[in-house]
Parts: C-alpha cells; structure tokens; sequence
C-alpha cells in the first residue's frame, strides 16, 4: 500500500470535516438573517406603537389608557432588546463558525497539497522505472542481436 492510499482516507475524513465546517456556518448565518429580520421588525413595531402613542397623547386619551400604552412600549423596547442580543450573539456565533471553517479548510487544502505532491513524485518514480527497464530491454536486444 503506498503512501497515497493510506493518506485517501485521512483526505476524505478532513475535506468532510471542512463541509461539516461549512454546513455549521450555513446554519449560523441562517441564524442571523433570522435574528436580524426579527429585530427589523420589532423596531418597526416599536416605532409604530410610538407613533400611535404620541397621536393618543395628543388626542387627549385617558391617563389609564396612556400608562396601558407605556406599559407595552416598555416592553416592546424590552423585546428590541432582548433580540439586539441575540443578534450580537449570533454575530459572534458566524465569526467564530467562520474561523473554524477556514482553519478546517486550511488544513484540508495543505493535505490535498502533500497528497498531490506525494503523486508527482511517485509518478517520476515509475517513469523513471519505466525508463529504466525500457533501457535495459533495448540493451539486451542489442546485445543479442551483436552475439
């Protein structure tokens, strides 16, 4: 067994480390695009109630009625909060899942490139071989022929 067909399944275990590696950054950057558009729209919220709460107030609404609306505002801005954070974690969480892809890949790419290497050389080798019993048959066809 050569070199190369013991290293193939070493190969094959680290290029499917590194689409492991990437099928997590996927999910984490789907993570974020969730993350970000649910606080998209909780700010939209947000800004809206507060739109209707200054009308309201101007309007003339009942105390009640206006501490109700404060109430809700408050934890609306509670909720943009909350989701400001897991959108920072989120962030986070595809920076790192980006660095372990790429160290994955590295290493993924620096073996295929010693298995390549290890190829050429046993490809130079077998020409040389080849050459070599080429030679050494075309010697002794001579010989024979001058006996």
């Amino acid at each position: 067994m050569t070199r190369i067909q013991r290293m193939e399944p070493v190969q094959r275990v680290m290029d499917d480390g590194e689409q492991q590696e990437a099928q997590r950054l996927g999910a984490a950057q789907r993570r974020l695009a969730d993350a970000e558009a649910k606080l998209a729209e909780l700010q939209r919220y947000h800004a809206e109630y507060q739109q209707s709460f200054s009308r309201q107030a101007t309007a003339g609404s009942s105390g009640m009625a206006l501490r109700d609306f404060q109430v809700f505002l408050a934890r609306l801005a509670e909720a943009v909060k909350q989701q400001e954070y897991f959108v920072t974690r989120a962030t986070e969480d595809v920076a790192a899942q980006t660095r372990d892809w790429q160290q994955a890949a590295r290493r993924a790419k620096g073996l295929g490139l010693v298995v390549e290497r290890w190829r050429v050389e046993e490809r130079v080798v077998q020409e040389r071989r080849d050459q070599q019993e080429t030679d050494e048959r075309a010697l002794r066809m001579t010989r024979a022929a001058v006996l």
